[in-house]
């Protein structure tokens, strides 16, 4: 016979685990069937905390809730195995309706199969701010949602040449060399600066702080004639203005980045740097909710509002780059002392000084962009 104590103990040892279940994390039996909508991504940093921000304001006001969905972000090691493994683990996971995700590396055929997988399993799958080689891989997500980064790699280029007009060397300092938006930029800041400038390095990270600072270093003893230090991922721009403090060399190069993480935003205050060309990640996560809540609720219209060419009957884009929806970008300048002016830079370019944009970023509550 077992002892009416110990029957007692396993009796409330039994409603222990059924409460605990009962807080159980996603995919538990207990929940009320309410799924993720998941940000997908690569490493701490600003940047994802505004584009977060941007999926829980579009949460709140699209009602996710009533959708029986909710946001959540997800970070993997800022590897292209470390974003394979994230997702073929998505694949499998049944309380998962959709994904957001920044793709690492445009050529790596496993990172654009396990986001086949993820749509295979049902789940619905966009780029965000990075996307897949879309000759190669298009179906690997319903769309790309973020910035248009030949263009953004344009408006920095114009930004250098409108800083130093008689050219130069320059290097630019990235996390993965591979990675599409990398690319883009890089490809775009030749375009924009021009014939006068001449690119001498242009060295990845892989997301490394440490090697990121040192990857300037390395650039500026191998040429210390250098002109120009391009960052062109967020925090690329605080490791550069680091070793040209560190170096004495703010009066001979001119530094532009992209991004606004908040160390590069005082850097800006303190004329340490010359021109940031800013995405707008708040509004990918605002606008890449409202994609994903449509997708997972078959909302044909609200797609085809968001991308003109797609046919809400057929479920088809008529245009090749239909699947594509670009975000703002802006250019932002030190409150005094600029060389550059707005009618250098696209018409669709925000031209803005520190201090308006400081202004928007606190409308937001965001200490970054």
């Amino acid at each position: 016979m077992v002892p009416r104590r110990w029957s007692i103990c396993v009796a409330v040892l039994g409603l222990a685990s059924l409460a605990i279940c009962a807080g159980c994390g996603p995919g538990s039996s207990a929940d009320d069937g309410t799924r993720r909508v998941i940000l997908l991504i690569n490493g701490p940093d600003p940047f994802w905390d505004a584009m977060l921000a941007g999926m829980k304001d579009a949460e709140k006001e699209f009602d996710l809730k009533g959708s029986k969905l909710r946001v959540e972000r997800e970070m993997n090691d800022g590897t292209p195995k470390g974003q394979i493994d994230k997702m073929r683990q998505f694949a499998n996971q049944s309380d998962i309706a959709a994904v957001a995700v920044s793709v690492t590396d445009s050529n790596n055929r496993a990172i654009a199969d396990a986001m086949k997988a993820c749509r295979e399993a049902g789940i619905k799958v966009i780029a965000i701010d990075s996307d897949v080689d879309r000759e190669q891989s298009r179906d690997a997500r319903f769309a790309y949602l973020g910035t248009n980064n030949v263009v953004g790699g344009q408006e920095l280029g114009k930004a250098a040449a409108g800083i130093r007009p008689e050219g130069g060397k320059y290097a630019t300092f990235v996390g993965i060399k591979a990675a599409a938006n990398a690319r883009e930029r890089i490809s775009g800041f030749a375009e924009g600066a021009g014939d006068k400038f001449e690119q001498v390095e242009n060295l990845g990270d892989d997301m490394d702080r440490s090697i990121a600072k040192k990857n300037v270093k390395d650039a500026l003893d191998r040429h210390p004639d250098l002109d120009v230090l391009v960052g062109i991922w967020a925090y690329n721009a605080h490791a550069i203005v680091e070793v040209v403090d560190e170096r004495g060399l703010g009066d001979e190069t001119s530094v532009v980045v992209f991004d606004a993480a908040p160390l590069a935003i005082d850097d800006v205050a303190e004329g340490k740097i010359d021109a940031m060309v800013v995405q707008n990640p708040y509004e990918m996560g605002y606008l890449g909710t409202r994609l994903m809540q449509a997708l997972v609720d078959d909302d044909h219209e609200t797609i085809h509002e968001m991308f003109p060419d797609y046919d809400p009957q057929t479920h088809e884009f008529s245009e090749e780059d239909g699947d594509v929806y670009i975000t703002g970008l802006r250019v932002v300048h030190p409150d005094e002392g600029t060389p550059l002016s707005a009618d250098m830079f696209d018409e669709q370019t925000e031209f803005l000084s520190l201090s308006e944009f400081k202004k928007w970023l606190a409308e937001h509550n965001l200490t970054g962009s």
